[in-house]
This record gives structure tokens, C-alpha cells and sequence, in this order.
């Protein structure tokens, strides 16, 4: 049913839906429903190959797989030998702040940033060594120096040179500072010295608070803050590519905090900052950028405080007038994902069934009649129609099966009968419903 599945992928798929989150690794094994979606993002990603940038903004329920599909992203981005990485909004990050908040997202985006080698993040030192190596190797070559002397420190000067000159080529805005660094990063690389290293990731993650800090460590005049922090990922984008890489994939899951922010004029430069990004992928000012947004149709389509609130942006992101729930367009920037139909749902749980068995090393005697007992079971509950989502049904399902794994002697339909529907929304829905009362 599901071929070639890896011992740790397994792991991470059962324990990561257990525990009501996206598996980090293995989800092309438990996708289903989603193939318009994924010819679409596969199309999309051959485009920013090619040059183009792209926003996309995921639109759907609690519970309707937008994690999921950023995660099926990932999957497909990182075997196109993109550079990806993922972070959520949270109440103390955001796109736009003049108190810390926007470098906060930014260091969690340079935390997370993954490639096919190292898929669950913290790749960002991999990649700097590996640019550091190509310039190293391009450098030798031109002055007829041998690979392993021009590692010495009498050509330490040789390859700095070459590394602000690559640099200054590649980047714009804080090129040279982020040049500067490189070569600090570089010294510390050739001479052992690991707090020079460190600094330099430091300060490339955006983790500097003041530039006397920054100065003292590195002798540079600026530090990565709220107001030049999409410059210096800009800045990422043309570096990866340089490197041989097809472009920079962003997800940023949880928009919902963007719209949660509670004073008006905060909220609308978020979104100024959204229409901006937005601009500068539609209108080529930059090139290789795919960034994608998550969120709820509240976030997308509320007039008082979601994007729709923001004129611009409404003009730009409404719904393809001729589309329906039949006849889809996924070229639009907005896709809305529908939910999962039972048959899906059914394909879904035969495949947790298997992967279930491959982590636990069992073959657990569950029929397919069972499954879609245990589904009738639960859909017809009552408040399923209103709350019901398929983390909850998969939730339920796994831990049914942990039950039956330790119990194999237990009465399945009266597990199947004491399942109970409750609203398992997040606190974000509760919050919604009460703004819209007001």
C-alpha cells in the first residue's frame, strides 16, 4: 500500500498525528485528495525555477489540512532542490513591528531553513560552508593556488576579497554588511576560532539586539532588524541560487495571529507589508522567492479585520469569479482547500492502519469493515457536521488503535461507541465568534 516508508518516518507520522500536529518528514505517504494541489504547487515551483516569484495564500478551516498541504510543500520543494523554510505566526512575531516583533519571525524563519540533506531545519551553517567551499575552490583556481594551500592564512586576505566581490555581485540592500560577515564567518572557518563562527550565525540569524554588540564582535556598523529584515532574506534568496540552488520556499502557517492583532492601525501595516511582498514577486522586482501564506477564510475574507479589510489586497486576492467547488483554478493566488470526502477519509486511515503497523511492528486485526464502522460511528455523532475535522477523526482513530495494540482483547464497537464529538477548535475560533458579536 505505501512503498518504501523509512522506520523514522513512520515514527514521526504516528507520534506527530497522536499528538494533533503535521509530521515534519514522510507526509507524501499519508496525502490524499490533494493531487490538483500538488500539480498545481509542482507547476508553481518550476516557474520560480525558472525565474518567476510567487505568494500563495492557503485558505481553509481549523482542521482542513493547511499545515498539512505547507508540509506536503516542503516535501515537493525539497526534491526540486529548493532551500525551504517554515515558521508560524505567533502573538509575539509578525510581519511588521517597530518593537522587535518582525526580526523575531525572521530569526524563526533562518532557524528552520531546510534542504534535501538536512530536511527538518537547522541547515543554514551547511549551506554557508558549502558557498564558502565554491568560493574557495573558484578562487584557487584563478590564482593558480592549490586547493589545500589556499586554505592557509597568508591567502586569508586573497579569499576575503573574493567573498565581498561574490557578494557585492548577488546582493543590494546590506550586501555589504552581510558580506562583511561572511568574512568574518570565514576567518573563524579557517582559523578554528568557533565564537567567530558563532557570532557571524548569530548575527546572520537577526539574533543582535544592539549594533554596539554587534560591532564589539564583528566589527560591523549594522545588525538585522524590523525595518531591513525581508531585505537581507531577499538578500538569502539570491545567495542560495547563487549556490546552484532552484530558489527560496517560505511557509509562514498561522496568519490567523496577524488578523487577531488588536489595534487597527498595527494590523493594516501588516498587511501593507503583505501587499508589498506581494508586489515584488508579481511585478519581477525580485526572482526564485516562493512564499506562501496559511490561514483561515476569517484571516482571508473578514471586511473588518482580515486582508479583505485592506482594499489592495482584496482587489488582488478575490476569488476567480468563475470558479466553483466542481470546476477549481489553482493558478489564482488564493487556493481554498476543501475538505476531505468520507472515501478519502477511508483511503487516509488504511494508510495510517499500515504505517501504524510498520512503526509498532504489528499487524493489528482491524478490518476495512471495522474502519468504516468506526467512521459511520463518528460522523453520525452528534455536533460532528458542525465540529468534526479530519485531525479529530485521524486523532481518534490512532488512538483507538494504541488501545487495541496493548488490549488486543478489547470490544471494538464499544470503543467505536464511546467516541465523543466535542469542539476542539483552538482558542482562535472562540476569539473570532466573539469579534463578531461585537
Amino acid at each position: 500500500m505505501i512503498d518504501n516508508i523509512k522506520p523514522k518516518e513512520a515514527t514521526s507520522i504516528i507520534n506527530s498525528l497522536v499528538s494533533g500536529v503535521v509530521p515534519k518528514i514522510g507526509v507524501q505517504h499519508i496525502t490524499v485528495g490533494r493531487s490538483e494541489e500538488v500539480n498545481a504547487s509542482i507547476s508553481a515551483l518550476e516557474d520560480v525555477k525558472n525565474g518567476h516569484s510567487l505568494v500563495k495564500f492557503w485558505i481553509g478551516d481549523f482542521g482542513s489540512g493547511k499545515s498539512f498541504m505547507l508540509h506536503l510543500l516542503n516535501t515537493v520543494a525539497l526534491k526540486q532542490k529548493f532551500v525551504v523554510a517554515n515558521a508560524d505566526f505567533t502573538p509575539d512575531n509578525r510581519l511588521y513591528s517597530n518593537d522587535g516583533k518582525a526580526v523575531i519571525l525572521y530569526t524563526a524563519i533562518m532557524d528552520n531553513i531546510a534542504i534535501q540533506t538536512k530536511p527538518e531545519g537547522g541547515a543554514l551553517q551547511t549551506l554557508l560552508e558549502k558557498w564558502i567551499e565554491q568560493v574557495i575552490a573558484k578562487t584557487a583556481e584563478a590564482n593558480t593556488i592549490s586547493l589545500a594551500d589556499i586554505r592557509n592564512e597568508q591567502y586569508l586576505e586573497i579569499i576575503q576579497n573574493s567573498i565581498m566581490k561574490t557578494v557585492n555581485e548577488i546582493t543590494e540592500v546590506g550586501g555589504f554588511d552581510f558580506g562583511s560577515v561572511i568574512v568574518k564567518y570565514y576567518e573563524g572557518y579557517i582559523k578554528n576560532d568557533e565564537l567567530l563562527r558563532r557570532n557571524a550565525l548569530k548575527w546572520l540569524k537577526g539574533e543582535y539586539t544592539t549594533k554596539t554588540e554587534a560591532r564589539q564582535d564583528l566589527g560591523v556598523r549594522e545588525i538585522i532588524n524590523d525595518s531591513n529584515y525581508y531585505d537581507m532574506l531577499k538578500n538569502f534568496c539570491k545567495f542560495f541560487v547563487s549556490m546552484g540552488y532552484s530558489g527560496f520556499m517560505i511557509n509562514l502557517d498561522e496568519a490567523i495571529n496577524l488578523y487577531k492583532i488588536s489595534t487597527a492601525a498595527a494590523r493594516e501595516k501588516n498587511y501593507e507589508k503583505i501587499l508589498s511582498i506581494y508586489n515584488d514577486c508579481f511585478q519581477g522586482k525580485i526572482s526564485n522567492l516562493f512564499i506562501n501564506f496559511a490561514g483561515t477564510e476569517e484571516f482571508l475574507e473578514n471586511e473588518r479585520r482580515g486582508l479583505f479589510s485592506y482594499q489592495a489586497l482584496k482587489s488582488r486576492l478575490e476569488t476567480n469569479k468563475f470558479e466553483t467547488l466542481e470546476i477549481r483554478d489553482f493558478a489564482q493566488p488564493v487556493i481554498k482547500l476543501t475538505p476531505l470526502n468520507h472515501n478519502e477519509i477511508f483511503v487516509l486511515l488504511k494508510k495510517l492502519k499500515f504505517i501504524f503497523d510498520c512503526n509498532y511492528k504489528t499487524d493489528l486485526d482491524i478490518s476495512d469493515e471495522e474502519i468504516s464502522s468506526f467512521m459511520e460511528e463518528i460522523f453520525n455523532k452528534p455536533g460532528a457536521s458542525e465540529f468534526l475535522t479530519p485531525r479529530e477523526v485521524i486523532r481518534d482513530f490512532l488512538n483507538i488503535l494504541n488501545i487495541i495494540r496493548q488490549n488486543p482483547d478489547v470490544d471494538k464497537k464499544r470503543l467505536f461507541g464511546e467516541i465523543e464529538i466535542e469542539d476542539e477548535r483552538p482558542n482562535d475560533a472562540a476569539f473570532i465568534n466573539t469579534i463578531e458579536e461585537i
